[in-house]
């Protein structure tokens, strides 16, 4: 959320973004909680930070935002070039709250800079650090992978607590980060969007032989169909006194059943038109992709999941079946002077990528940031807690 008061409407902005009326934000069912502030004055930061250290268990500031509206309101990463405010800002928070501050951020270019930036933070005041392995140069489609070799020198650099977040698609993922960057928890943004169940280990699968390491990766998590995941989140939303912004609601929708949105082109076009927070119509959406799914499920018959991962060619990553909520990678970005020897795609091709594009990427962008979130989901990007798993 943002530190500000500015009124929005009849109710406070502060009232709009951290509900305490109801008693559901911050209560007994959303612990352990970190409320994450975007900021640039630090006695309003602190203001704000006052008012909720009593419903949290620590207080973080963004300085990851790559995105133009953080650009716009010189917060997240558009702040990593003004060392002294960002250090004003934690220091502030850390001896003033009675709740512990951490802090999330972009690498540098250089190793060099982003272990002198890390101190600064931590020296600041900061008790945890979350590294996201990608400048701030690094997004959307230009995300490219996360630098894991830059958060394990943040690591080895700093005494206290650091999360690594980038390039979690699979649950081996975490193991082979942790073990790489020697960090005490991986943290996840985007892929638990896509697939909820990120984080919770496959049981044993029936083959003990996966045909290649790709599909050993893929097994390597436990898989839910995306529709069972879909009506969950709207039973809760449903539940909540809490208001869910109606974008927040179609923002996920669309990224757990972007596999099979790709393919069920009406159903896609059909939740693209809800335009209020009309639960009955978007559980009539899923409720008919339930009944699409478990037709393409039965005609595969009694194969096993190890039978049918496709591995994809050029990335040589894991595609699942289409019913299954599974990882969303975006193509690695092209150097200038490769991209201009790269035949141009197929008709198809390029058909299939706009939709993919189209189905990722959906309207509404800044008022889901803000917008309450399924436990085991959180909206992509840098304005949001997220699931973590310590090592």
């Amino acid at each position: 959320m943002f530190a500000n008061e500015k009124p929005k409407g009849s109710k406070s902005f502060r009232e709009n973004n951290f509900n305490l009326a109801f008693g559901e934000e911050g209560g007994p069912e959303d612990r352990p909680l970190i409320i994450q502030f975007c900021a640039n004055d630090p006695d309003q930061l602190l203001a704000s930070a006052l008012a909720l250290q009593d419903h949290c268990d620590a207080v973080d500031i963004n300085l990851g935002c790559p995105q133009d509206i953080a650009k716009k309101g010189r917060y997240g990463s558009w702040l990593q070039d003004d060392w002294d405010l960002i250090y004003k800002l934690i220091n502030t928070l850390h001896k003033n709250l009675s709740v512990p501050v951490t802090a999330k951020f972009r690498v540098f270019p250089t190793i060099e800079k982003t272990v002198e930036y890390a101190k600064m933070l931590e020296r600041a005041g900061a008790q945890i650090l979350t590294c996201h392995g990608r400048t701030r140069e690094q997004r959307g489609h230009n995300s490219g992978l996360a630098d894991w070799d830059k958060i394990r020198a943040v690591k080895q650099a700093v005494s206290v607590p650091v999360f690594a977040n980038g390039n979690i698609l699979f649950h081996s993922d975490i193991t082979r980060c942790l073990r790489e960057t020697g960090c005490d928890a991986v943290m996840s943004a985007e892929g638990n969007l896509y697939n909820p169940m990120l984080f919770l280990p496959s049981p044993a699968v029936a083959s003990s032989s996966p045909s290649s390491d790709a599909v050993s990766q893929a097994l390597s998590v436990r898989y839910k169909p995306h529709y069972e995941l879909a009506l969950e989140y709207l039973d809760i939303v449903a539940a909540q006194k809490t208001r869910t912004a109606f974008s927040a609601i179609k923002g996920h929708l669309f990224k757990l059943m972007r596999p099979a949105l790709a393919r069920e082109k009406d159903l896609r076009e059909k939740m693209g038109k809800i335009r209020r927070e009309q639960l009955e119509e978007y559980r009539a959406v899923v409720l008919e992709m339930k009944t699409r799914m478990e037709r393409d499920m039965a005609a595969v018959g009694e194969k096993l999941l190890e039978e049918l991962v496709i591995i994809e060619e050029g990335t040589g990553l894991p595609v699942l079946p289409h019913w299954l909520a599974q990882p969303y990678w975006r193509p690695l970005p092209q150097p200038k002077d490769a991209a201009a020897k790269i035949e141009p795609e197929s008709t198809a091709a390029a058909s299939k990528r706009r939709l993919d594009e189209a189905v990722s990427e959906p309207e509404g962008e800044e008022e889901s940031k803000k917008a309450r979130t399924m436990p085991g989901v959180a909206v992509e990007g840098d304005s949001l807690p997220v699931n973590v798993i310590l090592a």
